[in-house]
């Protein structure tokens, strides 16, 4: 092949995942993978979802192939376990995200009251709690949301660190250095697979940082994507795929790689 791919990373929901349809899998495209898995390239799953509901997704929607690495809740980085575990973290990237938010939302406290003050007045939206305190968000619907990060927009300038990944109508606050694009390149770093030999496919505002150009020189999307990742896509020298989630993927890979 005329520019060799050896890294993939691939959103789940929309991207790979077609929830509308039924299968939701295109087989095509998971025998495309699994055949350059088979010739050497690396394969990432890089998803919003966290570690535990992308291993259930796997098997609620019967994945005939596994990643190599899982790249979870836009920001954590996981490897095959070994001794039985399914999965465990690689590196040290971990350890360095939850130490790096652990302080971002110590010194941002006030911040975060602002905007939970705003989200539990204002709207109807529902925040989401995790053990260290408020992880996101469930807005009523895309409308409400957008006046949720209008909000979030405008009080985050004294506080640029402070920010949020989104998708629909889901909201996780985050660190702003810390993102899908992040990750991957935290990912290329660790087995040394440079942007130039990666691949990454899209579909939502949470898929932006990985399809800008920096961390994979192969970005697209399938035909369902909304019109910012299309843009970005194409402003990347990327691909633009005719066909939906699954298939635009294929049909992608096939355009970069034959």
């Amino acid at each position: 092949m005329p520019n060799k791919i050896r890294l993939l990373s691939t959103d789940f929901d929309g991207t790979l995942v077609a929830h509308h349809r039924d299968p939701v899998l295109d087989l095509g495209c998971m025998e495309l993978i699994q055949k350059l898995q088979k010739e050497g390239t690396i394969w990432a799953i890089n998803t919003g979802r966290s570690r535990d509901l992308l291993e259930s997704g796997l098997v609620d929607f019967d994945f005939p192939v596994r990643p190599d690495f899982i790249l979870t809740s836009e920001r954590d980085l996981f490897r095959p376990g070994l001794n039985g575990t399914k999965w465990e973290p690689y590196g040290e990237w971990n350890t360095q995200v939850a130490r790096d938010h652990a302080e971002l939302y110590a010194s941002a406290s006030s911040l975060f009251s602002e905007v939970l003050e705003f989200v539990n007045s204002k709207t109807k939206a529902q925040v989401i709690y995790e053990q260290d305190g408020p992880e996101g968000l469930i807005a009523r619907d895309e409308e409400e949301m957008a006046r949720i990060i209008s909000f979030i927009n405008e009080a985050r300038a004294k506080h640029p660190k402070f920010h949020y990944q989104h998708n629909t109508v889901y909201l996780r606050f985050c660190h702003a250095d810390y993102h899908k694009g992040a990750a991957l390149a935290e990912l290329s770093r660790l087995i040394e697979v440079p942007p130039a030999q990666t691949f990454a496919a899209g579909d939502h505002h949470n898929d932006l940082s990985m399809l800008d150009g920096r961390y994979a020189h192969f970005p697209s999307c399938p035909g369902n994507a909304i019109p910012e990742v299309k843009q970005t896509v194409c402003d990347a020298g990327g691909y633009v795929a005719e066909s939906d989630c699954g298939a635009g993927v294929r049909e992608a890979l096939l355009y970069f790689t034959t």
